[in-house]
């Protein structure tokens, strides 16, 4: 059971050689940056360190309780991510898919949501906007 904040990219296989031994279930979700159509040529990802990685552990830790998971892993990278790259992982183990699919989710809305975390467009044209909080991005974590 783990949570990172890393520059570095990883592999999600070699992350997920061994992650949940014995369970009945594990769920992986990879997210990539996207291109949003031709507009986007990177994302630019800050974050406070030790304040996120606190944050990511107790999602983590509220998720293995609430949905009794034997494992669960959460990876998040920052600095300058170009389109393709892979943002983040979050990875979840069970006995039964149910629970591991919902935990998976319950991870994703919290981390869309409430994870310290500041992301700024990077387009054609050099360094743009600040992305902005989604209201569809609440509504899904309201449903926790």
């Amino acid at each position: 059971m783990s949570a990172r904040v890393q520059s570095e990219s990883f592999d999600l296989g070699a992350e997920l050689s061994g992650f949940g031994a014995g369970a009945g279930a594990i769920v992986t979700f990879s997210g990539l940056v996207r291109d949003e159509g031709g507009r986007l040529v990177a994302l630019e990802i800050e974050h406070y360190p030790g304040m996120t990685e606190k944050a990511l552990a107790a999602y983590g830790a509220e998720a293995a309780q609430r949905f009794g998971l034997s494992d669960w892993r959460v990876i998040h990278r920052h600095g300058r991510l170009a389109v393709g790259e892979p943002i983040m992982m979050v990875a979840t183990a069970a006995r039964h898919r149910q629970a591991a699919f919902a935990a998976a989710e319950y991870l994703m809305d919290w981390l869309k949501s409430r994870a310290p975390f500041w992301k700024r467009e990077i387009g054609p044209g050099g360094a743009g906007a600040w992305v902005e909080a989604r209201s569809e991005d609440e509504d899904a974590l309201s449903r926790w």
